[in-house]
């Protein structure tokens, strides 16, 4: 027997909420929200968490709660509801979330002929479900769609199973029951998400690291093993902060034309499982900064804390934002500093400062250009306005410039002369920095950009050929 052989007429489709219609837990979903609104969110949620489930959702039900028409619904089970619908029967949505996210989400599909939510001092999960079932419908007067072994004793007393994207072992169990069931194969997560939710290709901002070596000129082994040990480090802990920024994004993210479609916001990656990601890669990435020193991992915690509070606060505040990321690009060269003894010069410091301040404007600039297009007047999770575009546009170009002048001075200094044979073949580098930033500004302009201007560099054909004109004639002018 399946599904369609079910009796609308006689039977209630119950549905689960969590990881069953939606891709995504509403309690995480909930606490990311709230640590958004109030940054002090986990410590309220650790006060609270002691006096129960149902009084830690109610808590941060109080800060935050969650956009119905945003979450990451699942089609087939929406497709699975609509068709008994189609056939006369009734549906009811029953979650242990709270009954106010159970209206939200009901009101906002128009499916559900009743929801329910937990509530009145009871969380409705596990047997406490199961009982409201038995008391509502009866005894098997209703089937269930679920995900999770707390769904078990649900399933004991329904008509029928519906399971979504069950483990072999947990498929096994739910066939014990002796049920009529179905088995709902959702995709599951795969790899390559589990990557994007890392972004590997932002690792690339770690070579700045290397700067301080190569710009001083001492490629031995010491150098090199150090400026490793704090490359890899970084990129631990530069993840675990994408991790926590995309979990603080998740409601720009989504109204977002191109960041929709990230791992938490789609729903490819679970929501929880980022929760858990974050704290590991930080701590990973502070053991391997111990191994090179101290100073390196003073270095790390004072990244990841300016990050954290870029990702609670500094991001939403105008100009201060684009300084703050234009810091962190260069706290990457301190770094390289720390974790090598050698010190970098001032106008290695003063070139990265304006030029990470152009790109930061840039990222800026896309947005806002992308917010045009689309007919919104603000960035989503940002503080600007679309009438902003002319300013932040020059701020991107005239500090783009700023910087190569910065290099041009730079090229014509002592310690260039001790350090390149040839030093006057460092101009041509300003050339190419200029036809750089400039094309960087037209194909912004023209809505041709990246969110993120380092991301469209690394896939950019002409930016691949820039990069090996910097680095031939940076080499020329040491061996001619």
């Amino acid at each position: 027997m399946s599904i369609a052989n079910w009796n609308p007429a006689k039977l209630t489709l119950v549905v689960d909420l969590d990881d069953t219609l939606i891709q995504t837990d509403s309690l995480f979903e909930t606490f990311w929200s709230a640590c958004t609104a109030k940054w002090y969110t986990p410590f309220v949620a650790a006060f609270v968490l002691h006096k129960g489930p149902l009084a830690l959702k109610q808590r941060l039900g109080a800060i935050a709660s969650l956009d119905a028409a945003r979450l990451p619904y699942n089609a087939e089970v929406l497709d699975l509801v609509r068709d008994w619908r189609a056939r006369g029967g009734r549906v009811a949505l029953v979650t242990a979330s709270l009954q106010a996210t159970a209206d939200a989400i009901a009101a906002h599909l128009d499916l559900f002929d009743e929801a329910h939510g937990s509530g009145g001092g009871i969380n409705l999960k596990g047997a406490n479900k199961a009982q409201f079932l038995q008391e509502r419908f009866g005894a098997g007067g209703y089937s269930y769609i679920g995900d999770a072994p707390a769904d078990l004793p649900v399933w004991e007393h329904s008509a029928g199973v519906v399971t979504v994207n069950p483990s072999a072992a947990f498929r096994a169990r739910v066939d014990a029951l002796g049920k009529d069931t179905t088995h709902l194969e959702a995709l599951p997560s795969q790899v390559r998400d589990y990557l994007r939710v890392l972004r590997p290709h932002q690792w690339l901002k770690n070579a700045l690291i290397l700067l301080p070596m190569l710009a001083a000129h001492q490629l031995t082994p010491a150098t090199l093993w150090q400026s490793l040990l704090a490359v890899i480090a970084f990129s631990l802990v530069a993840s675990s902060t994408y991790v926590l920024n995309d979990l603080l994004d998740l409601a720009a993210d989504r109204a977002h034309p191109r960041k929709c479609r990230r791992p938490f916001a789609s729903g490819a990656v679970k929501v929880s499982h980022g929760t858990w990601m974050a704290p590991v890669l930080g701590l990973a990435g502070g053991a391997v900064a111990l191994l090179s020193g101290p100073g390196l991992f003073a270095m790390l915690a004072g990244y990841f804390a300016l990050t954290t509070a870029y990702s609670f606060w500094l991001k939403r505040m105008v100009v201060i934002d684009i300084c703050m990321l234009a810091v962190l690009y260069t706290m990457r060269i301190l770094a390289g500093s720390v974790a090598t003894g050698l010190p970098a010069s001032v106008w290695l410091l003063a070139f990265s400062t304006f030029f990470f301040f152009s790109l930061a404007s840039v990222k800026r600039q896309a947005e806002l250009v992308d917010g045009i297009a689309s007919g919104t007047v603000r960035a989503h999770g940002r503080g600007y306005h679309v009438d902003d575009l002319a300013i932040v546009s020059n701020m991107a170009v005239s500090s783009g410039f700023v910087s190569v002048l910065v290099l041009a001075l730079y090229a014509n200094s002592e310690p260039v002369r001790q350090l390149y044979s040839t030093p006057e073949v460092l101009w041509g580098i300003c050339l190419v920095l200029l036809f750089w930033n400039s094309r960087i500004a037209i194909l912004t302009h023209r809505g041709q950009m990246h969110d993120d201007p380092l991301v469209f560099a690394a896939r950019d054909r002409v930016s691949y050929g820039c990069v090996a004109a910097v680095g031939l004639l940076a080499l020329a002018g040491t061996l001619l």
